[in-house]
């Protein structure tokens, strides 16, 4: 199948100019698109949290996309990377109008899938590399690092109050309301909850 993908940042931005480009290549090279994939999100998202993210998962061998130009993929150049990589062990095509890029299942392809694959895991290194470096530097700068000794976490902060909620629960007040007598947000006194429900549970034992 070939797809005709579309992004743009905003709904100020049209899609018109973009499917107009593709459809003008695929009638100049007798193609026609299958299936259109339009989606007004920014470049910047997680390729996870776009329609794009979707759309690789279920492509197959020798299906196409087509889009106007790579920037459309993504912004970051480790995200695009990543995302042909992925499309190329897959079998399936990247074409890009105004790059003329091709990325396609010849032997070129396959080098350049290494490529990426290999950059993306260099960067991936680097990253991890620059972070131990910088903690350590902290450490040795005398930081102390994660949360000082003798601080607790606002979950157990909620010990205090631990009869208090459990009054308030019995009177059918709702954990939100609860939340915001306590001065707490909803997901910290979840956690606390559930943490008093299991050490509950093991006294019993």
């Amino acid at each position: 199948m070939i797809y005709g993908y579309i992004r743009v940042s905003t709904d100020k931005q049209t899609t018109e100019n973009q499917r107009y480009e593709i459809n003008k290549f695929c009638k100049n090279n007798e193609l026609s698109v299958d299936k259109w994939v339009e989606e007004t999100i920014s470049a910047t998202k997680d390729v996870s949290k776009r329609k794009l993210g979707t759309l690789i998962k279920r492509l197959h061998q020798d299906d196409i996309i087509i889009a106007s130009e790579l920037s459309r993929l993504g912004r970051k150049l480790l995200e695009v990377m990543a995302i042909l990589n992925h499309c190329t062990n897959s079998g399936v095509q990247v074409w890009t109008i105004k790059d003329n890029f091709r990325l396609n299942t010849d032997i070129q392809s396959k080098v350049l899938a290494f490529a990426f694959g290999l950059a993306a895991e260099i960067e991936r290194n680097l990253i991890s590399q620059r972070t131990k470096e910088a903690l350590a530097a902290r450490k040795e700068a005398g930081v102390i690092l994660g949360r000082p000794k003798g601080r607790l976490s606002n979950s157990l902060k909620l010990s205090v109050h631990k009869q208090v909620i459990e009054n308030l629960l019995r009177s059918g007040i709702s954990q939100r309301q609860i939340a915001k007598r306590l001065k707490t947000s909803r997901t910290t006194l979840a956690k606390f909850l559930k943490r008093e429900i299991f050490i509950n549970t093991n006294s019993l034992g």
